[in-house]
This record gives C-alpha cells, structure tokens and sequence, in this order.
C-alpha cells in the first residue's frame, strides 16, 4: 500500500477518534445537564406543593377584609 493512503488512514482514524472523543464529551455533559434539571423539576414540584394552599386561603382572607375594603371605599 502507498504511503500516501496509510497517512490518509491515519489522518482519517485521528479525526473519527476525535469527532468520537467530542461526541462522548457532550453526552456526559448532557446526562449532567439532565441530573440538574430533574432536581429542579422536583423543587418546582415542592414549591407548587407548599404553596397549594394560599389560593383556598385567599378566598377565606378576602372575606375577612370585605368589611376593611368597604370602609375604604367610603372614605
């Protein structure tokens, strides 16, 4: 074989390793990434769960404040 096509074989192996080394690299980070965002799914979670209960609240505080509104409005 020339060798003019082992350096071309070579080259050719260098650069598909590298594309392969590149590629690998972002699908750890992209596993990284996706750890990340489901612990942020799951505080978005907490979060909508510990303030569930202000919209039932408001209703029972709103009328609590109707007669405060009220006054207000007659001034």
């Amino acid at each position: 074989m020339p060798a003019v096509a082992v350096v071309t074989l070579v080259v050719a192996t260098l650069i598909i390793a590298a594309a392969a080394l590149g590629l690998l690299r972002v699908i750890l980070h992209l596993k990284a990434v996706a750890g990340t965002l489901d612990g942020v799914v799951a505080g978005v979670g907490v979060v909508a769960e510990r303030t569930a209960l202000v919209p039932a609240g408001l209703a029972s505080v709103n009328a609590s404040l109707e007669p405060v509104a009220d006054f207000c409005e007659t001034i």
